[in-house]
């Protein structure tokens, strides 16, 4: 199954990756896509400086943002725990939005840096709430309560500073509308996690069995999560700083990968990355799609699938 499901997400990833590039407002046929390209072109601007670098986009924002999952996943041993789930991805979305209202006029390369503060203190205040050894209904509620606080607060900056806001209320609803080659070059030096994350895969394996086993084969637990944790930090601010707060990305991508490919990291974290792209871009085709010209925050269609999931797995998780 695993073997035979790999060549399929490929094929799968290419087909919506051409499907982004010739659907929305205006519809383009492949040929049109192909010259639109070429500098000069009529449809240079549609394809090469709004379409593609938001598809190319898209993609790798879905492919970080469902290996963060995977990696808290597998660190904590928690179906329920993911970073948008345990209020990460939220802690980064106020630091982000207190950074665009009372700086708006600072530069925003400065913002990823600022997003990830933000998803560090999150995490630490979790990890202070819950401690080491959490239940999954503690980590799951408290997560949720603490991004339901984080909300809150993006909320009375709202109300505090309306005019400033405007910039930030787009960037909340976690879209890629407007998002180009300067984002994409914003995103690009945080990609160096992905190699690191994929250094992890063994140990990864080893923790499953239990920290004593794990110790025993010459595995640092703690060492291990914090490291992982970390990384899956880093991942999860960079896109959010860049995309806003897409929900639920990381808590659906590795349970649908799991099912494909098995529990086995050296497989499971890269299928994750091809299953976290293609449920992103699948959601911004249909985000611009459903009712053009008018673009749905991608998301959105996150959330409608992945909010029904959660409760599916709380309510599973004994």
């Amino acid at each position: 199954m695993a073997t035979r499901s790999l060549p399929i997400l490929l094929l799968t990833l290419v087909a919506l990756l051409i499907a982004n590039l010739m659907f929305g407002a205006v519809s383009l046929p492949f040929k049109h896509i192909i010259e639109g390209f070429q500098v000069g072109n009529a449809n240079y601007f549609t394809v090469h400086e709004y379409r593609f670098p938001r598809t190319i986009l898209a993609m790798l924002v879905g492919a970080m943002m469902a290996l963060a999952g995977a990696l808290v996943q597998g660190v904590i041993r928690n179906p329920l725990a993911s970073p948008d789930v345990l209020g990460v991805s939220h802690g980064a979305g106020l630091a982000a939005v207190f950074y665009m209202t009372f700086f708006p006029n600072a530069d925003i390369s400065w913002l990823p840096t600022v997003a990830l503060c933000g998803s560090l203190i999150a995490a630490l205040m979790l990890w202070w709430l819950c401690g080491q050894h959490s239940s999954t209904i503690k980590l799951a509620i408290t997560g949720v309560a603490l991004a339901a606080l984080y909300a809150s607060c993006v909320d009375f900056l709202m109300l505090v500073k309306p005019l400033e806001i405007n910039n930030a209320l787009l960037w909340l609803t976690g879209s890629l509308w407007g998002r180009g080659w300067n984002q994409l070059a914003m995103l690009l030096p945080w990609l160096l996690l992905i190699p690191c994350a994929l250094w992890l895969t063994k140990p990864l394996n080893l923790i499953h069995l239990g920290d004593d086993s794990a110790i025993s084969l010459g595995v640092k637990a703690s060492t291990l999560r914090l490291l992982s944790l970390a990384i899956a930090v880093g991942l999860t601010a960079s896109c959010v700083a860049i995309c806003g707060p897409i929900g639920f990305l990381g808590l659906v991508a590795p349970h649908l990968t799991r099912k494909l490919v098995g529990g086995r990291h050296q497989l499971l974290l890269p299928s994750t990355m091809l299953v976290g792209a293609i449920l992103l871009l699948l959601a911004d085709l249909v985000a611009r799609t459903i009712d053009p010209p008018i673009e749905l925050p991608a998301g959105i269609m996150t959330a409608i699938i992945g909010a029904p999931y959660f409760l599916w797995l709380l309510f599973r998780t004994k």
